[in-house]
């Protein structure tokens, strides 16, 4: 007897609707499995005999044959253990195909017949309902990332002998959704959701103007200054101020953290941004992604969030270049011998560094590092890195009493940022991008318009050697965001000097 069901796994960052047949004749007894698989496929054979033998159904002396198609396509994981013990019930007579007919089955078999959570289900489910499938049968464990979709049915089940009684209908079970409030982050944010607040940080009002500006365009930025002067504590608090996920971002990064397999039990949607600080014994590999088996980098899970890194310099030097194109691009792209793997790098990239090893450069009476060692120690930051950086700002001692006083808190600052993004959205309704710092270049024109006094302002830099294009389109961009900060249509030389003098700090420790 023939039959198929639909299984699912995940290459890269996509999933893949898999049609798994199987087939039983008369013949010399074997179990055959085929279709381009991987070792830990291949090894389904033995859980599913095993789990299925486990269930009281003995295997029949025929030839058994399982093929996972498109052949063409290498299989890979354990997501097909549950499908093919399945489609073999369904071949062997004890289910018939319209019960298993427009369902999508997923999930990892133990040899006592439980069903295990497996990496991606909700990019799985998201695959199969564009291919118009409406019931999906998933392990409990992963049923309630899989239940943020409308429109289908999702059953969670936790044993193979589970999955045969629902789909023979001789148990019940209840489809799960899971419900989003998209208000939810920002308003655990106003009740002290978050463990830290901007608040917390008495002064720095130029760094803080600077962190605000960043997170309104979703800008690249760069602090130096010396130990202890809050550059850290800033970075640590933008998540404070960041916009609240929508559903869709939401669903986006969840996607991400499903594939990559850090989703939580206790929390299976992500409903922050996410912010990621690696140590700066990172490799190239980690950072960005990649591997014998490519797999995402922090890069790519700090999507739709922040990647900040401390001590910018301590890092290695090809760890920092192979960040060049994945910020220019917003994508990472791994290739191999026939494949090739995009992962999203859509993040706002935080840096903070001091300006010698000491710390304390240029103040002479503390500064003990010779000039060699201070070029040394700022050459290992390249200038096509710097090129990179919307916005460097230097921070100063913080202010003195460091106790007392009020400042403004999160929530002030978040209201002012959400705002300037609702600016953004609306301008580029028409568009693929919503922030500032994603305009390209031959949109610049249009939206970035300058007068003729800005303009030879503009020029001028470009002139005496002081800006790269690439920087001069940067500083259009950051002056595009003050003034969308201000509420002003129009971009004047007092947005455009802000941004000039928000990008000019690395001149004063790089000459450039």
């Amino acid at each position: 007897m023939y039959c198929s069901v639909y299984g699912a796994d995940v290459s890269g960052m996509e999933a893949r609707i898999i049609r798994i047949e199987a087939d039983v004749h008369d013949g010399l007894p074997v179990f055959d499995m085929v279709g381009y698989l991987a070792s830990a496929v291949k090894e389904a054979r033995e859980r599913v005999r095993i789990s299925v033998h486990n269930m009281g159904i003995r295997f029949p002396a025929k030839r058994i044959t399982v093929n996972l198609s498109p052949a063409n396509l290498r299989k890979e994981g354990t997501s097909f253990d549950l499908p093919i013990a399945i489609s073999l019930l369904t071949a062997f007579g004890y289910l018939s195909e319209e019960l298993t007919e427009k369902t999508l089955i997923i999930g990892e078999l133990g040899l006592d017949g439980s069903v295990r959570e497996v990496r991606g289900v909700l990019a799985m489910i998201m695959a199969g309902k564009e291919k118009g499938i409406k019931r999906f049968i998933v392990p409990e464990r992963n049923v309630l990332e899989g239940g943020m979709l409308r429109g289908i049915r999702v059953y969670g089940v936790n044993s193979l002998q589970q999955a045969y009684g629902f789909l023979r209908g001789e148990l019940s079970l209840t489809p799960v959704y899971t419900e989003f409030c998209e208000k939810e982050t920002a308003a655990e944010t106003e009740s002290g959701g978050f463990d830290m607040d901007f608040s917390d940080i008495h002064g720095q009002l130029r760094l803080k103007r600077a962190a605000e500006i960043a997170v309104s365009g979703r800008h690249n930025l760069l602090m130096i200054g010396a130990p202890g002067s809050g550059k850290t504590m800033v970075a640590k608090r933008i998540p404070t101020i960041m916009p609240g996920l929508s559903r869709e971002e939401s669903l986006e990064i969840t996607k991400l953290y499903s594939i990559c397999g850090k989703l939580s039990r206790q929390e299976p949607i992500i409903k922050r941004r996410p912010f990621r600080a690696p140590h700066h014994t990172v490799t190239a590999t980690a950072l960005t992604g990649g591997g014998r088996i490519p797999t995402p980098g922090e890069i790519t899970l700090a999507a739709k969030g922040v990647l900040f890194l401390d001590e910018l310099p301590e890092f290695s030097r090809e760890a920092l270049e192979v960040l060049r194109q994945p910020l220019e691009e917003r994508k990472v792209t791994i290739s191999r011998v026939g494949h090739t793997y995009e992962y999203p790098s859509d993040c706002m990239f935080v840096a903070a560094m001091n300006p010698c090893r000491c710390g304390y450069f240029p103040d002479y009476e503390k500064c003990r590092c010779t000039v060699g060692e201070i070029h040394q120690y700022l050459a290992k930051v390249s200038e096509p890195l710097l090129d990179r950086m919307d916005i460097c700002v230097e921070a100063g001692l913080p202010d003195f009493p460091i106790y007392g006083g009020e400042e403004e808190s999160s929530a002030e600052i978040q209201k002012r940022v959400e705002r300037t993004v609702a600016v953004q959205k609306e301008r580029y309704k028409e568009e693929n991008f919503c922030y500032n710092s994603e305009l390209p270049v031959n949109a610049l024109e249009h939206y970035c318009y300058l007068h003729k006094a800005e303009r030879e302002y503009m020029e001028e830099l470009l002139r005496d050697g002081t800006c790269s294009m690439r920087r001069l389109y940067r500083i259009v961009r950051v002056a595009r965001t003050i003034a969308d900060m201000e509420e002003s249509d129009t971009i004047t030389e007092k947005h455009i000097t802000e941004a000039v003098c928000l990008r000019s700090i690395d001149k004063k420790y790089w000459g450039c």
